[in-house]
This record gives C-alpha cells, sequence and structure tokens, in this order.
C-alpha cells in the first residue's frame, strides 16, 4: 500500500502535521495583538503539557499533533512579530492600529480597527492592515473619500473620524 495512505510515520514516533503557511507579510502586531499571541503560546503549552501526560497511547495523537503544529506557527510569529506602539501624537490620517469610523454611500456608519493578521476578526471590526479595506483606509483623513474595492464592486466610504488607542 502507498505509504501516502497510511497512518504510521517512519520511525513509529508521534505524527507531525505539515507547518501552518506563514504569510510573507512583515508580522506588524499591536500591543493587544502581541499580547494575544503570547496568550495563545502559553494556552498550547499547557495543552500540550495535557496531552503528553495522558501517556504513550495519546504520545501519537491527533490532538497533540494539531497543538504542537500550532505551537510552531505561534512561536514563528512572535519570533518575527514587529511591534507597533500607538503614536505618542496621534498623526492626522490612518495608520496601523488607529480606529476609523466611515459612512458608506447611504450613510451607513462602520467602525474598523486596522490590526495585524493574526489579531484581524472582520465581524468584530477588526481589519488585517493587508485586506482591501485597510489599503483602502490607510493615509487617509478625515473627510477623505475612499474607493474599496469589493468583488460586487467599488463602494465608496468617507472618513468621518481616526482615533488611536491611549
Amino acid at each position: 500500500m502507498n505509504k501516502a495512505f497510511t497512518k504510521e510515520e517512519d520511525g513509529g514516533g508521534p505524527q507531525r502535521l505539515p507547518d501552518l503557511p506563514i504569510s510573507p507579510h512583515p508580522n506588524h502586531v499591536t500591543p493587544r495583538g502581541l499580547a494575544q499571541l503570547e496568550a495563545r503560546k502559553a494556552d498550547l503549552e499547557a495543552q500540550i503539557l495535557r496531552l503528553r501526560g495522558h501517556g504513550d497511547s495519546m504520545a501519537d495523537s491527533y490532538p497533540l499533533a494539531v497543538a504542537e503544529r500550532d505551537l510552531r506557527y505561534v512561536e514563528a510569529r512572535l519570533a518575527s512579530a514587529i511591534l507597533v506602539a500607538p503614536p505618542d501624537d496621534p498623526p492626522g490620517h490612518v495608520g496601523f492600529g488607529a480606529t476609523v469610523t466611515v459612512a458608506d454611500e447611504d450613510g451607513a456608519e462602520a467602525r474598523y480597527t486596522i490590526v495585524g493578521e493574526d489579531e484581524a476578526d472582520p465581524a468584530s471590526g477588526l481589519i488585517s492592515a493587508h485586506s482591501p479595506l485597510a489599503r483602502a483606509l490607510l493615509e487617509a483623513r478625515i473627510g477623505d473619500v475612499v474607493d474599496w474595492p469589493k468583488p460586487a464592486g467599488l463602494v465608496t466610504l468617507e472618513v468621518l473620524d481616526i482615533a488611536y488607542p491611549g
């Protein structure tokens, strides 16, 4: 039988899942994003210790392999993290870490905070600095109108407010 169709690894040791892909973009993080990565690392380390504590039968388990793979990813992200602290004197334009209030063509308002990739949660208004929306907003000033390219077409947004934490 082809080795690709078996669960056994050479040497009979624990399975090792392939690493998760790492973004080619610079890993800018907010202080909150860095704290989240550090907390995720601690959680994964505790999970791995707990899983290894179940004896040899658990050493080959899929949950352990997933936790170890995820820990490798988080450690790589922490090693490449570039902390971007909020500016002491906020600029008058949108930058990394800014919370931006915008209005669309119909006057509907929304708030977005530009964060690092690992902190992004679009449903919560946290958008990656590399997303099309963030790229449209970066460097904009209050009163500027920007075009946000979406698959359904361009959405015009007016920048109403720019705030930085602190």
